[in-house]
Parts: structure tokens; C-alpha cells; sequence
């Protein structure tokens, strides 16, 4: 059975961050069936509930919503803020439980991994 989750993804290990960064990252509020993986189907059916917030530090940087595209493509669309739309890194196979590492592509190329800090009902 598919719910929507908040979906806690924080900084990674990466150059620059060698111990990661949990003031780095994103809320996303998102439908995930019973195995922990994105639900396209569920999200298409209410997409108003997909939302996304990219923090840093205690300050929201952007807001958005979350939506799933052709070829299976899951986009976090920043929406006319200065933070920049990113786009899952193969987010249809990854499962969104607590531990685990997924990664985000931005515009410019650049990609960041993050962890799965906590996956909560909402």
C-alpha cells in the first residue's frame, strides 16, 4: 500500500563536506509504496500532496513540488526561487529508508549524494 512520506535528505560525504552536511539538503514530501520506492501512480493521482523544501542551515532556500516525468524521471521543481531544480539520479530504482544514499543532478551538472536522514508518515 502506497503513503505519503516526509522524506528527510541530508548532505553527504562529498569534496568540501568530508563528514557530510545535515544543515545541507531537502525536505520531500512524497508517495512511497511498501518497499520504500517512489510511486508515480500515487503521485499522479494527487499530485498537489508532492512537495519539496531545499534547507540550509534553519532557513528554507526554495519550495517546490515534486513531480514524476516521462522515462520515469523524478524532478524537484524549485518553484521561482533561487534554488535550482534538481532531478533524481535514478530515483525510480532507489528505495527512500533511513541509511540509505540516493543523488540529485542540478542544471549546471553538478551532482550531490545525500542520505536518507528519516522517512516519516505525514
Amino acid at each position: 500500500m502506497t503513503q505519503f512520506q516526509h522524506i528527510r535528505l541530508e548532505l553527504a560525504r562529498e569534496p568540501g563536506h568530508p563528514a557530510g552536511d545535515p544543515d545541507e539538503g531537502y525536505d520531500i514530501v512524497a508517495p512511497l509504496d511498501d518497499q520504500g520506492r517512489l510511486d508515480g501512480d500515487a503521485l499522479r493521482a494527487e499530485p498537489a500532496r508532492g512537495h519539496v523544501r531545499r534547507f540550509s542551515g534553519n532557513e528554507t532556500v526554495g519550495a517546490g513540488s515534486l513531480s514524476h516525468g516521462p522515462g520515469g524521471r523524478w524532478v524537484l521543481d524549485m518553484d521561482g526561487s533561487d534554488a535550482e531544480d534538481a532531478v533524481g539520479f535514478r530515483f525510480a530504482d532507489e528505495r527512500f529508508v533511513a541509511g540509505e544514499y540516493v543523488s540529485l543532478s542540478l542544471p549546471s551538472g553538478e551532482q550531490h549524494t545525500y542520505v536518507v536522514a528519516r522517512v516519516v508518515d505525514v
